[in-house]
């Protein structure tokens, strides 16, 4: 067998500028960043405005809801760069901060592994080196290469030292673990690798704006759903009547009732299938609440994917 060489290709052959090439086509193609970092990843905003200076991109980790911000630079990481993630960072009041470069320098790596030695739980820096390859004369190919990630373990210690999380958040974290890895390695639904001290979960629908989730809901029940949260009231409501007008046909494909909920009161709106169970529930009762929510995100993708994307297109 004959094999190809593998080699590597300068980024700028494959993006020239690193502004006006690299952060658009970062920018949709958000989703392979946030696969490379084990997070669902939804872009927010691109060129996001932070007094007088201008974040890259600004993302949302749906298993959170909190804030990513991303600052991308072409050749070796520079002090300058580190400044404006720590300043952008305070901006947002963001949880996950990402540095993009060709190369992460050695100082600038002991500089995020000491910043997330030294911050909490709930903070991480990751430093990513962006590689561009080629066998023989073939297309290039992307990697993304995270060089410096929060370390689990020492996260995980420190926050059981401060005694932040709760026995109950315990029980969520370890339902949600079980359930992004059954979802992820069985069925590659998500990119989510980590599960989170919370009664919920969003799951990236590849529709900006519309999430899955596997909810614990008050009175022992619990929720599958679709959210919708465009950023804006009006719209949302919009899109909610539109996707009622076919509630029908959608509850024939899923074969079941489903609840619609406008939330007239809210900005956001949801549509959601509703059972009984309890996060206190046994082993035997947890495990079949975790089957029916694995069954039914996966449902809802099936079902609403094609018409959630078909109805935007009406919808200015």
């Amino acid at each position: 067998m004959r094999l190809g060489k593998l080699c590597k290709v300068n980024p700028r052959e494959v993006w020239p500028r690193e502004d006006r090439d690299f952060t658009p086509w970062l920018a949709d193609n958000i989703e392979a960043l946030g696969e490379a970092l084990g997070m669902d990843l939804e872009l927010t905003d691109s060129e996001a405005s932070v007094g007088s200076f201008s974040l890259d991109l600004l993302a949302k980790d749906l298993g959170t809801g909190h804030f990513v911000v991303i600052e991308n630079q072409f050749s070796s990481t520079d002090h300058d760069h580190l400044g404006k993630l720590l300043t952008y960072a305070g901006g947002y009041d963001a949880s996950t901060i990402v540095w993009i470069s060709e190369f992460i320098r050695d100082e600038h790596r002991q500089a995020l592994d000491w910043l997330n030695q030294r911050t909490d739980d709930s903070t991480q820096f990751f430093g990513v080196e962006i590689e561009v390859i080629r066998i023989d004369d073939s297309k290039p190919a992307f990697k993304f290469i995270p060089v410096v990630s929060p370390s689990e373990w020492r996260k995980s210690k420190k926050k059981q030292s401060s005694g932040v999380v709760s026995e109950r958040g315990e029980l969520y974290a370890e339902y949600f673990q079980r359930l992004i890895d059954r979802l992820r390695e069985k069925h590659r639904f998500t990119n989510a690798r980590k599960g989170q001290p919370q009664n919920w979960y969003s799951f990236a629908s590849g529709v900006s704006g519309f999430t899955y989730g596997a909810v614990f809901v008050q009175k022992n029940r619990v929720r599958t759903e679709v959210y919708i949260d465009s950023g804006d009231a009006l719209r949302n409501k919009e899109i909610f009547d539109l996707l009622f007008k076919e509630h029908d046909i959608i509850e024939k494909q899923l074969d079941t009732k489903l609840q619609w909920e406008r939330l007239d009161e809210r900005k956001a709106s949801r549509i959601s299938l509703y059972q009984e169970g309890s996060i206190l529930s046994d082993e035997d009762e947890l495990d079949e609440i975790l089957m029916w929510h694995e069954a039914k995100l996966l449902e809802f993708k099936r079902v609403f994917g094609p018409v959630l994307k078909r109805v935007l297109k009406t919808v200015k």
